[in-house]
Formats: C-alpha cells, structure tokens, sequence
C-alpha cells in the first residue's frame, strides 16, 4: 500500500488532501510512523523524530496514529486480494505476496491482474497501492517499490539477469550497515559483483547470507508464498519524554512494556523461548541485548525479570531515550514441553500465569488501563509531574 496510515487518514478527512502529513505518536518526542508522499518530498521518513521531521517542513501535519483503524482496512484489502489467488502470505500490515500461477485462465495476464487488483482496492477503499511482478519472490519485493505511488513494475524472466546485475547491493534483504561496510571493502556495488567471489571467501565475510548472496545473484530464490504464516516475534517499546539515566525508572519502563508484549503473547494464545530488550541512547545509536530460555514462558513477571536482568548486565555511558521489549521463538501455548525437574518454579509460573489471566480478562472488558501494577501508576505520576513542570 502506499503511504498507508497517512493515505487513510487524508482519504477520512478532506482538509489533509495535498499536504504534507505525518502519523506519529503524542509525545513530542516520537517518530514518524509513515509520511505522506507531500510530506516526503521535505526529505521526511519513517522512524525520523518528529523533531527532525517539523525543521525539515514548518507546515507539516502531525495525526496521531489509529492502529484499531489501520487494522480494519488492512483486513478488507486482504480479503480483496484473496479473490484473486488462494495463495496469499501477508507479511505485514500494508503488505502481501501473491502467488497467482495458474490464475491467468480466470482473471488473464500478470499485468491484467495487478491492474484488476489495484482498481478493485481503489474502488472499495479509495487508496492506492504499487505491486511489483517477478518470477522469484525475492524480486516481486524489490519491483513493487520502484514505481511508487499508484505504480506497476514488471520484471519479466528474460530481464531478470540485466536486472540482478545492476541492481544496488543495499536493496537486498539482510544487508545492513555493517555488510554494508564489508561490501564497500570487497567494492561489491550491485547483486551481480557478488559473483566475482566464491562461495568460502563470501562465507567467511557475511556467514551464512554468503550462501543465499549467491544464490539471489544467478536469480535463484526457492522460496515460497507461505498461506500459514506464523508470527515470529512480539514486540513493544516506547519514546521517554526525556532522555534519563535513572534505574529505578528504566526498571519501570522495562516492567510497563513486559506487560504489553505478555499481555499480546497470550491474546493469541503464545508461549515464548526467548526475551530480548531494546535500547536507543541520547545520540541515536541503539543495541540489543536477547537471552534464550531454558523454558517457555507468556507470564508478564517471567518476561520482566528476564529483560530486567539483561538491562543489568548493560554497561551505561549515555542516556536513554528509548526503551523496547520483546520476544521471540513463539510457539503455540498448547505444545507439549519437556515436564520441568524443579517443580516450585513450574508452580510458581503457573500461580503467574493465573494472575495474568485473571488481569486480561478484566482488562479486555473495562479497557488496558483500569488496572495496574502500584509501580507503574508512580511511573504515570512523574511522567503527569514532568508535563507539567515542562509546560
């Protein structure tokens, strides 16, 4: 889709038609969730601070963002794809692959069927969306973001060796700035360079993307559309409102964000075997720190001492302003596990998981807030104090 959020909230609310429109969060220290193409033309992005975003455009349209909305029009486009193939792997909101091998007797040609599939959204959700059609998976990504907005690339099986051979090396999937820099030493500039090294010398510098380098450069991808998607990771972070050094209120950060992602992992019913934090610094550099669980856990407590404990093992030099957890290794509540040896911890995680149960269920009907650990509400008074005294 194109310019998802914003597109949505400019088609739901005329007088934003034609400017330049971010959607963020409240905090004035938030980023761009998605910018409008007018937005885009200011040099403003996705995951820019809205700081950066507001010098770069003094007339700029900062709307909060409305995920429960988002949601519903990416459920319709996703039933409206599905009309055309039943193979469908949505890989996010705004976003799906489509395999349509042997839908051209019912609906003809690649393009015919882009061309169908963009009217018909056009048509139901007045916005526009760009597709990309190749013969590998790996390519459709790559086309459906050259003729953005309201656009159709076409890269057809005779073109896909001129294409690969010129294609820049930091459009492929995986390659961030540390390959980026190992990429710039070995002077591989577009996905064809690769060629020029074999297979131990590539391994040896990039691991085993050595491997997949290769394959994507002679235009092999074997993967597939997968119908059964299974979410990978779990994950919730939030802006402080100033950058801080103090524990006690990182702790709480780290706690009030556990219990986000545990109350998501068991609202669609996920057990998790690893934990991991985020942390972005005063400066904008960021680290990850994750631990791999000798046993899956869902319970918010279990997540938070877990986070808290790799928080701890953080050396601090800067301040922080950003604070993130997650999870990851999901696998599905009701799968068997290995019984555990000490039977206290296994009581203990389910007393937890009880509570938390009994918290969700509550919070499910009189809204997330109602009820709260006593800590966090402290938290929610310095962060109403800190307003104030800013004001």
């Amino acid at each position: 889709m194109d310019a998802f959020f914003a597109a949505i909230e400019q088609r739901d609310n005329p007088t934003l038609k034609n400017k330049p429109v971010i959607i963020s969060g409240k905090s004035k220290r938030s980023v761009v969730a998605t910018a409008s193409y007018e937005a885009r033309l200011f040099g403003i992005r996705s995951a820019m601070p809205v700081f950066q975003a507001k010098q770069k455009c003094d007339h700029l349209v900062i709307v909060p963002g409305n995920m429960k909305k988002y949601r519903a029009e990416s459920k319709k486009m996703m039933e409206i794809i599905s009309h055309f193939s039943p193979l469908v792997e949505q890989v996010s909101i705004d976003e799906a692959y489509i395999d349509i091998k042997g839908c051209e007797r019912l609906f003809g040609s690649p393009e015919n069927i882009a061309r169908s599939i963009k009217k018909y959204i056009y048509n139901e959700l007045f916005l526009t969306c760009s597709v990309g059609i190749a013969p590998i998976k790996f390519l459709s990504k790559i086309a459906s973001d050259m003729n953005k907005p309201d656009g159709i690339t076409i890269i057809k099986r005779s073109q896909v060796k001129n294409f690969i051979f010129s294609l820049p090396i930091q459009k492929v999937s995986g390659i961030g700035k540390s390959a980026m820099k190992k990429m710039e030493i070995l002077q591989i500039k577009t996905l064809g360079d690769i060629n020029k090294y074999t297979l131990p010398i590539l391994t040896q510098k990039f691991g085993k993307m050595g491997q997949k380098l290769i394959a994507l450069s002679n235009g092999i991808d074997p993967s597939r559309v997968e119908t059964n998607y299974t979410r990978k990771s779990i994950s919730s972070e939030t802006t402080l409102s100033k950058d801080i050094f103090d524990f006690e209120t990182i702790k709480q950060m780290i706690l009030d964000r556990s219990q986000s992602v545990g109350r998501e992992l068991r609202k669609k019913n996920f057990v998790c075997e690893n934990v991991f934090i985020k942390l972005k610094f005063s400066d904008f550099s960021q680290i990850t720190r994750s631990k791999k669980l000798d046993t899956s856990i869902c319970s918010s407590a279990a997540i938070f001492n877990e986070a808290l404990a790799l928080y701890k093992k953080v050396q601090l030099k800067k301040r922080i302003r950003l604070v993130g957890v997650g999870v990851t290794a999901l696998k599905d509540k009701n799968t068997p596990v290995q019984m555990q040896l000490i039977q206290d911890q296994s009581r203990q995680k389910k007393q937890w998981e009880s509570v938390d149960s009994a918290v969700d269920s509550i919070s499910e009907k009189f809204g997330t807030h109602i009820i709260k650990k006593a800590s966090l509400s402290e938290l929610n008074y310095r962060r109403n104090s800190d307003a104030k005294n800013s004001n």
